[in-house]
């Protein structure tokens, strides 16, 4: 048996059930639209843009490391959460990641292309890992010790404190829907405006929230709400956008019924001719928001829970087959013993190294 097929099997008993559902799929909108993955791809798709040459010189760094170096695909460790969610929720469950140094080395040991973490976890082990992996500084997030909790996304750092560490590149996340939105807008565009002019790389959390998003279904997963949001993170100028795998669609008329009021605008052929409710589908729909995957969309892996190297596995196959550039893995590596950490990036990856998981 050789090494594609043992991945193959393996992937297939870790999607049990729907192994078949989503290994042989065929997407309603065919990849002939798209700018696929691949080792090229800085050359065939970035070289005619208006990036900075060290940009693109950046952005092959990111492309040319770790385990998928040279694919076209990313996997990425990100660790915000101990801001996002609160350090003593997201370490608790594995105390090492209280210490920086352990988030860079399991993503070195991880063989991921980058590291996304703050800016006070790159500055503490920078002189010891900036020439080791790509730093990616995420500058803005949403703290939760102000009573009562506020979500909005502030800038905790500037682009120039990334560039001094050594980081490769930029990130940060705009909740689209909010009230706060059009100054988030505003401030991240700038911000990689001036990210652009250092050579650096932009990445965006393109995550919605509004309560009205949340009816009977979570539209915060929507597909035509989700693809909206990452098409206005692409206007800014994002080279990578990170959102999470859509679960649901339809999500303009579910807001527009459950408030009673006029929202947003689409066409009914996004949801007859553009999507199914085939998750492949509505995450090709992310994808084609993303410019047809000029910029690569790359899938959040959600929260740790019981079946994580399932669930990982699911989402890697949907992303890879919906034309998508791969996976950004926090709370189900490092809220788990490091070497479980290491082993669940090497499943991810093997996703997308594996011949047998097809784009559909």
């Amino acid at each position: 048996m050789n090494i594609s097929t043992v991945e193959a099997h393996s992937i297939q008993s870790l999607l049990g059930k729907e192994a078949e559902y989503l290994l042989t799929y065929k997407a309603k909108v065919s990849q002939d639209l798209l700018h696929l993955p691949g080792g090229d791809f800085i050359d065939r798709v970035w070289s005619n843009s208006d990036r900075h040459p060290q940009v693109l010189g950046n952005l092959q760094q990111i492309y040319s490391h770790g385990r998928l170096a040279n694919t076209g695909y990313l996997s990425i460790l990100p660790v915000d959460q101990g801001i996002e969610h609160s350090a003593g929720a997201s370490f608790a469950p594995n105390p090492i990641y209280f210490d920086p140094e352990n988030i860079v080395r399991l993503a070195i040991a991880g063989g991921c292309n980058a590291v996304a973490t703050t800016l006070g976890v790159l500055g503490s082990v920078g002189r010891k890992y900036a020439h080791k992996i790509p730093f990616i500084a995420k500058i803005n997030h949403n703290e939760l010790l102000t009573f009562p909790n506020q979500y909005d996304q502030i800038l905790f750092a500037d682009v120039e404190q990334a560039w001094n560490l050594g980081a490769v590149g930029v990130g940060a996340t705009i909740y689209f829907g909010s009230e706060e939105s059009a100054r988030q807008i505003q401030e991240v565009s700038q911000a990689f405006k001036y990210a652009h002019r250092l050579g650096l790389v932009t990445v965006l959390w393109c995550y919605l929230r509004n309560s009205a998003f949340k009816q009977e279904q979570d539209y915060h997963l929507a597909a035509d709400l989700t693809g909206q949001a990452n098409h206005l993170g692409v206007t800014i100028e994002a080279d990578i956008i990170k959102q999470k795998l859509p679960e649901c669609n339809h999500g303009y008329s579910a807001v527009a019924r459950a408030t009673n009021q006029s929202y947003g605008k689409t066409d009914e052929r996004v949801y007859t001719e553009l999507t199914s409710d085939h998750p492949i589908d509505l995450t090709r729909y992310q994808v084609l928001n993303c410019y047809c995957g000029r910029v690569g969309l790359i899938n959040s892996g959600g929260a740790s829970g019981q079946d994580d190297f399932p669930q990982a596995i699911r989402t890697a196959v949907i992303n890879k087959r919906a034309g998508g550039t791969g996976l950004i893995s926090g709370r189900k590596t490092f809220q788990r013993p490091f070497e479980e950490g290491v082993k669940l990036f090497h499943a991810i990856q093997d996703v997308y190294l594996s011949p047998d998981v097809t784009i559909a």
